[in-house]
């Protein structure tokens, strides 16, 4: 399978590292141009040099798309993408009952409306074309609601309601809408939460995440996190050409966390 994304415009948000960072990787590698998002100027610019495409497709928008000011401002700058990549988002563990409302709203701002509302801003002129791919990146806890992130599982359940939604609305127009869900995934984010205990066992970082897996998720089949490639090839994928007959899915890369046949 050859995926080509050749004269395609890829928005990815939250992509100066981790997830993003890597889908932004793979789809420059298949001939894209990318806008990538982060909240300062500087940690875009850091991202673009990492990129180091010498061809120039990479640029970068530098704004908080959790509120609508920012978003606005996206879609001024850049008004128009064939596929666009929902990643944006916070975790973090909390108890519920120590969870006050400005996290809880925090959470939805950032999570779940930036994704609507780039969504609705940029569909239109995909369904005028005739083809376009918005994806949602969700996780295996929208389905698998964690008790220490309640506050986080409601964002990503919310996500797959509106994935699936949005995919009937736009349905035989040429625009797939999919979510894809990640497990445990080694990105820079879950390497910081997991940095003192690497320091107090002096274990490397894969193993403590692998005992953490085992220890917090514990259904896993492949039984360690997955790496952000692996989680990006999926993105890839789902916005290709060739995944032309998959829409409104929920896309599990989440090493089998997620104990269900289905």
């Amino acid at each position: 399978m050859l995926i080509d994304f050749t004269d395609k415009r890829i928005l990815i948000t939250g992509s100066t590292a981790g997830i993003g960072l890597a889908a932004a990787k793979g789809f420059l590698a298949a001939g894209a141009s990318v806008v990538i998002n982060g909240r300062t100027q500087p940690s875009v610019d850091a991202a673009i040099a990492r990129l180091a495409d010498p061809a120039g497709r990479v640029q970068g928008f530098a704004g908080d798309l959790a509120n609508g000011e920012g978003c606005e401002e996206l879609i001024r700058q850049h008004p128009d993408f064939d596929i666009v990549v929902n990643n944006l988002g916070v975790f973090g563990p909390q108890d519920f009952f120590d969870t006050p409302d400005a996290v809880w709203e925090t959470f939805f701002q950032t999570n779940v409306m930036s994704g609507v509302r780039l969504a609705r801003a940029y569909a239109p002129a995909m369904v005028k074309r005739g083809w376009g791919r918005i994806v949602f990146v969700s996780s295996e806890s929208g389905l698998n609601i964690p008790a220490d992130m309640i506050h986080y599982g409601f964002t990503k359940t919310a996500q797959l309601a509106i994935s699936r939604g949005l995919a009937k609305r736009l349905a035989g127009t040429g625009v797939t809408v999919n979510a894809v869900l990640p497990g445990p995934t080694l990105s820079e984010g879950v390497a910081d939460m997991l940095k003192a205990d690497v320091e107090r066992t002096g274990e490397t970082l894969e193993k403590v995440a692998a005992d953490f897996v085992r220890a917090h998720r514990g259904s896993s089949i492949i039984q360690r996190a997955a790496g952000v490639d692996e989680v990006a090839n999926m993105i890839l994928y789902v916005s290709s050409e060739q995944a032309s007959a998959t829409t409104g899915a929920a896309l599990r890369v989440d090493g089998g966390v997620v104990d269900s046949i289905a």
